[in-house]
Formats: structure tokens, C-alpha cells, sequence
């Protein structure tokens, strides 16, 4: 989402970093640079003249101007700058501290995500925290709303509302909370209804649902993809029943992310979850100090190991790290490893987490990773008897043939993932060779092949 913003603040801290020096008209033009970068990512131009302004002011002073590397220095001013226009370090948690059942009020315009969102809360209370959660439907005015929301309880495993026809949102919301109550609900969701456009009937009705159900949290939920309109839409809500909280969804398509920029300094109330995807479980909390590393080129280390722990199996990682350091490898051993990286999202999804990536995204688009090699790579072993699995070497022209067309690719294809797996075996021949005084030695280069010949993938 972030990826332009990226690229330009990119550029204009390479500029900056290959002078040794400072002076007074460099830091001027980085911040001219920096100002239309911002505005052409869609941050609201009030939001703009403050982080320039703040950006500036400590950015010419005498420190960074006479640091040993000053470039280092207003990549870490800006890098500040943008953790507290995006709310300050750390998550800020949903607020559970209130009495049973805890209300819950999902309020935003038709076709933010509000009632996908809600089922996504309710899963993540459900595993994370060990709430018992019920969903309510408050829309009245969509057709099949209501069914839709109580599906995705179905899928998230938590309980929902019955559908009475003929009630109002007041009256479903009022029995919402006495079922919350009478049932022992921890958490009870209120999906109310919204509108293509902000309206007098629609605020009239948050605020008559908010004056019967007093929410712990009332969450706003704006579509990322939606730019300035959103912070329009966050103004008008917070005006009328004062949000605790925003959720922005789609943060994993190709917007220009000026939006989660303004959010927090438009509205005051901080970005508590972001949504990055259509799955149930695609929610994740909003760390401000995370997202400012992955739109200055930093990476993301800290989101990438709590992924790599929810999603790969321990046991087996473990287990394959024997058989690694045994030299005992097959493709068997190859497919379990495909998997266990596919359960962790899109491998350019993955990619923007580490640092340094953003130089090389073009690259990354152009090999077409994410819909090709894994999956193509998984059929052909799929398509390989256990026999050929075990033992690659058996794999002769007839073989070869039989599996690319069992697999629907080519030979070519066949041939490049069986010299990949190679390669990765001497690389695990070397590793044990050297043990681990040679590799804290060589490092990396010293798992590489000798001589000039060629480097793996």
C-alpha cells in the first residue's frame, strides 16, 4: 500500500545520505521532497504542514548538521516524526476493561468492511483473548445483512443473534445486550447498518443505538482504498458519537496510504487494528512504529517472527532442522517447507517485511512469486511418486515428462526445481562441513559455490 511513499522517501534519504556533509539548503530541499511526497501519497495538507514543521525544527538544528552522519540523523527524525503522527509506539490494545457484556459498537459507511471486520474481531477475541463473543446485525436496510453477518459467526465459531423480522436497530440492540447478559456473553458486536454517504438519518441512529447500548469501544471502520473521503467520513463520526478506535481495512492494496497517515491527527483516536485481507483471520493490531519501518525501507523483523510463530508448526520446523543438519533432505522435506511458508501469506507480503526490499519490489512484481513458483513447484512434487520424492536422482527424461504433464507444467520447469533442490543440498553439505566456527567465519559466502560458478536462485 505504502509502496510509492516508500520509493520517493527512498530517494530523497539516498540523496541525503551520499553527502558527507550537511548544510542548511540540503535539509530545506529533502523537506520540500519529503512535503510533495505526502501529498501526492493523499495525507490531508494539515496533517502535511505539522510533520514538516516538526520535521524541519529539529532537522536544521546544530546536531544533525554536525553529526558524523547526518543523513542517518533526519532518516531517524522523519522516521519519528511518522510514529507519532501515526499514533505513538505500541498497539493500542481493544479496550476490555469494562463490565460483562462488554458492547461493542462497528460503526462506518456501506461498503467499508464493517460486517466482515466484525466477524474478524470476533475470531481474533475468540483465540487470542478466550472471549465468549455474539455477533448482532443491526443493518436493517441492507438486504441479506443480517445473514451474511451470522454466516461469519458460523465460520469464526462464535454465536450470533436469531433474526427477529420486523425489529428496529434500537430493539435489536437492546436485545442484543439482554441475550449478552442472560447467556454470559464477554463481548457482544454491534454491526450497524451504513450508508453509500454520510446523512442525518444515518448519525441519528448511531447515536440512538450508542445512547441505549453505552459501548466500551465504538470503532469506526474506513476503507483504505477510499483516500481523503475517508478522513471526511472519520471527522463526521467522531463529531457525532466520538470513536475509540479506527479499523482500516484493505491495507494490503495498492492505495496511497495518505489516509492512515491523517487518521490519528484528523480524528485524535487511534488506528487500533488494520485489515489485510478477505480471510477471517487476516486482522491484525496497528503498530505505528512498524508500519513508519516499512514505509521508510526499514522492513518489518518484529511482524515477520510473530507471523512465522502463529503459523509454522514447531514440531515440524523442528524436526526438518534435524534432517537438515543430518544432510538427510528429500523433496518430501522440500513440499512440507512450501507449505509452511504459503500458510504465512504472500511471499512479496513477506518480503516487505525485511529491510532493504523496497529497492528491489519491481523485481519482485516481474518474477510473479506470489500466484506462480510455489504453487508450481508444490504440483510438480505432487505429481512425483513417493519413490522419486525420496530420491531425486531417479529422475530420467520419461520421469521428467510424466511429471510435468501430471502437473500441468513444463520440463523446463522440472529441471529448475530439481536443480534448485540440488543446490540447496550442497549448500547443507558445506553447513555441516564447516560447522559453526567456519560458517561465523565465512558466513554466508562460504556456503556458496567456489571457483565463479553460479550462486543458488
Amino acid at each position: 500500500m505504502f509502496d510509492a511513499l516508500s520509493g520517493k522517501l527512498g530517494d530523497v534519504f539516498d540523496r541525503l545520505r551520499r553527502r558527507g556533509a550537511l548544510s542548511e539548503s540540503d535539509v530545506i530541499e529533502a523537506m520540500r521532497d519529503i512535503r510533495l511526497a505526502l501529498l501526492e501519497a493523499d495525507v490531508a495538507l494539515p496533517v502535511v504542514r505539522d510533520f514538516i514543521a516538526k520535521v524541519r525544527l529539529q532537522a536544521v538544528g546544530a546536531e544533525v548538521l554536525r553529526a558524523v552522519s547526518p543523513g542517518q540523523q533526519v532518516v531517524k527524525i522523519v522516521n519519528d516524526a511518522l510514529v507519532d503522527a501515526l499514533g505513538g509506539e505500541g498497539a493500542v490494545p481493544l479496550n476490555l476493561n469494562a463490565a460483562s457484556p462488554i458492547p461493542f459498537l462497528m460503526v462506518g459507511l456501506q461498503g467499508s468492511g464493517k460486517t466482515t471486520t466484525s466477524g474478524k474481531i470476533a475470531l481474533l477475541l475468540k483465540e487470542k483473548q478466550r472471549k465468549k463473543v455474539l455477533l448482532a446485525s443491526l443493518d436493517t436496510q441492507r438486504p441479506a445483512a443480517q445473514l451474511q453477518l451470522a454466516q461469519l459467526a458460523e465460520r469464526a465459531g462464535v454465536a450470533s443473534l436469531p433474526i427477529v423480522p420486523g425489529e428496529t436497530p434500537v430493539q435489536i440492540a437492546r436485545r442484543a445486550m439482554e441475550t449478552g447478559r442472560r447467556e454470559v456473553f464477554d463481548v457482544v458486536i454491534l454491526d450497524t447498518a451504513g450508508r453509500l454517504a454520510i446523512d442525518q438519518a444515518l448519525m441519528d441512529e448511531v447515536k440512538a443505538i450508542r445512547d441505549v447500548t453505552a459501548p466500551a469501544e465504538t470503532l469506526l471502520v474506513v476503507d483504505a482504498m477510499t483516500g481523503q473521503d475517508a478522513l471526511a467520513t472519520a471527522t463526521a463520526f467522531n463529531e457525532a458519537v466520538s470513536i475509540t478506535g479506527i479499523v482500516m481495512t484493505r491495507l494490503d492494496g495498492d492505495a496511497r496510504g495518505g489516509a492512515a497517515l491523517s487518521m490519528r491527527a484528523v480524528t485524535g483516536a487511534p488506528i487500533k487494528l488494520m485489515g489485510m485481507g478477505e480471510k477471517l483471520d487476516a486482522l491484525e493490531p496497528f503498530h505505528p512504529e512498524r508500519i513508519a519501518g516499512r514505509i521508510l525501507g526499514m522492513g518489518d523483523i518484529v511482524s515477520l517472527v510473530e507471523k512465522a510463530a502463529e503459523n509454522v508448526d514447531q514440531q515440524k520446523a523442528e524436526q526438518l532442522a534435524r534432517k537438515m543438519a543430518r544432510g538427510k533432505f528429500d523433496l518430501e522435506d522440500y513440499a512440507e517447507q512450501l507449505k509452511q511458508i504459503t500458510k504465512m501469506g504472500s511471499l512479496s507480503g513477506i518480503m516487505g517485511m525485511l529491510p532493504g526490499v523496497g529497492k528491489i519490489k519491481q523485481q519482485l512484481a516481474e518474477a510473479d512469486l506470489d500466484t506462480s513458483i510455489l504453487k508450481r513447484q508444490a504440483a510438480i512434487i505432487s505429481s512425483m511418486t513417493k519413490a522419486e520424492r525420496a530420491n531425486p536422482d531417479i529422475m530420467k527424461a520419461s520421469r521428467k515428462k510424466r511429471v510435468a504433464a501430471g502437473s500441468g507444467t513444463s520440463v523446463q520447469e522440472v529441471n529448475r526445481l530439481l536443480k534448485q533442490f540440488e543446490q540447496m543440498k550442497d549448500m547443507m553439505k558445506r553447513a555441516q562441513k564447516l560447522g559453526q566456527k567456519g560458517l561465523a567465519r565465512g558466513g554466508l559466502a562460504a556456503l556458496l559455490p567456489q571457483g565463479g560458478g553460479r550462486r543458488p536462485f
